[in-house]
């Protein structure tokens, strides 16, 4: 418990991981309340539903990593109102407009979408000394956990007990007070002595989206999508059983998992990788299927994925607060986003898509399988910038003769470049 306390000791992140609990609640019951409201209010398919939800993540796939760069070049404020006043037309129209019409609203709308997500891990890089982020990040990776369990829940009894009509316009509202409450709080992007240093200069992209940062956004697409994969996985077999009255305790077992799992990785005294996190993951993830002749027996089969979920999550949302410089974190929080939600759009279909051209058993291997694959393939560059870190801790600093006058800096040239003097040492 002591890394939860001196983290949650620290000034303003008591208050952030409240607020990003209430806030996501309503941006997690979206895709159910969309859905309900293509099938029942419009009278479409599942597939037309599910086609309004995609335009809605490729918005906000596209939109995340923008959304950043305008954070980091003119604070959050200004871009919390662009997005809150976006998000407020939208949900107050969306329930008028006709099927056609609503496509490209959801993409535009997913292009705007407030970026809770993304704010609150550079928040928390800004708040948090990287030696206490561990445990701060697996917070929130537990709070998100906390948000699925709840947003999706309480939006599936506001369509049955309302209207899916009317619970669009509460998510709505839902969302747009977190819009404002995040303005009202305000939390900082960048910590107290990256803020006294003034702006920062622009730092050209290839300078800091490098091959270990590419990694990390590999990871994290691989372990969504395996995650969504298993979403998907985990209702087509207990339906084929006969099991579907027991889809809620399944997926709360997951979740509990989950969050247990993110609680031990916080308090833990040692990180780990994220690329063993993940690949941990999606071994445990291959033979789930082989648990689902009973629904109890299906509930222990993901119980160790389900312990890596959270940490897997948090171990890459703490790898890039440390990998990216603070002028563009909010950007690379935003790719990270953007990582995050192409894992869980691709990994959903892709799992259907082998679950009806085989059976359920296959959707946990095969999307198991490639997130193992992604590991393998990332594998190398992990080990090859360990090798580099070690090797930097154990060269011993340069040795300075007893004698030696300080070398003098003397500025020449146009550009004034510092070009040391002559004379070193003396005689």
């Amino acid at each position: 418990m002591k890394p939860y306390r001196e983290a949650l000791a620290l000034p303003g992140l008591r208050s952030l991981l409240l607020v990003a609990v209430l806030a996501r609640i309503p941006l997690t019951a979206t895709g159910v309340t969309l859905t309900f409201y293509v099938v029942q209010d419009l009278g479409r398919g599942y597939g037309a539903a599910g086609l309004a939800g995609a335009a809605i993540t490729v918005g906000a796939a596209v939109g995340a990593p923008l959304l950043g760069r305008l954070v980091d070049r003119h604070g959050l404020r200004p871009v919390l109102v662009l997005t809150t006043v976006a998000e407020a037309v939208f949900w107050s129209t969306a329930p008028q407009l006709s099927y056609p019409l609503l496509l490209p609203a959801a993409f535009l709308a997913g292009l705007l979408a407030l970026p809770i997500f993304s704010v609150i891990r550079q928040s928390v890089a800004a708040l948090v000394p990287p030696e206490k982020r561990r445990p701060a990040y697996a917070l929130d990776s537990m709070s998100v956990e906390l948000s699925f369990m709840i947003g999706p829940a309480l939006a599936t009894v506001g369509v049955t007990t309302v209207s899916a009509r009317l619970t669009l316009y509460l998510v709505g509202a839902g969302i747009v007070t977190a819009g404002i409450a995040l303005w009202m709080l305000n939390p900082p992007v960048r910590s107290a002595g990256e803020a006294a240093a003034g702006p920062q200069p622009r730092i050209a992209r290839r300078q800091w989206l490098t091959s270990r940062l590419i990694a990390v956004f590999a990871v994290s697409t691989a372990a969504t999508l395996v995650l969504g994969g298993t979403d998907v996985a985990v209702i087509a077999v207990l339906r084929e059983n006969g099991d579907a009255g027991f889809t809620g305790v399944v997926l709360a077992v997951w979740a509990v998992a989950s969050l247990a799992g993110g609680f031990a990785y916080g308090a833990a005294r040692r990180s780990s990788s994220t690329v063993a996190l993940m690949g941990a993951l999606s071994l445990c993830t291959i033979p789930v299927g082989l648990g689902g002749s009973h629904w109890w027996l299906l509930c222990l089969a993901l119980i160790p994925a389900g312990a890596l979920c959270a940490p897997t999550i948090a171990a890459t949302s703490d790898a890039v607060s440390r990998l990216a410089p603070a002028g563009v974190r909010g950007e690379a929080m935003g790719l990270h986003g953007s990582a995050v939600t192409v894992g869980i759009a691709v990994g959903a279909p892709l799992s259907g898509a082998v679950i009806d051209a085989s059976t359920p058993l296959w959707g946990f291997a095969v999307t198991g399988a490639i997130g193992a694959l992604v590991a393998l393939a990332v594998l190398p560059i992990e080990l090859r910038h360990r090798r580099a870190d070690r090797t930097t801790l154990d060269t011993p600093p340069p040795t300075v003769p007893a004698d030696a006058t300080p070398i003098p800096l003397v500025r020449s040239g146009p550009e004034h470049e510092p070009t040391p003097a002559l004379s070193t040492t003396t005689s």
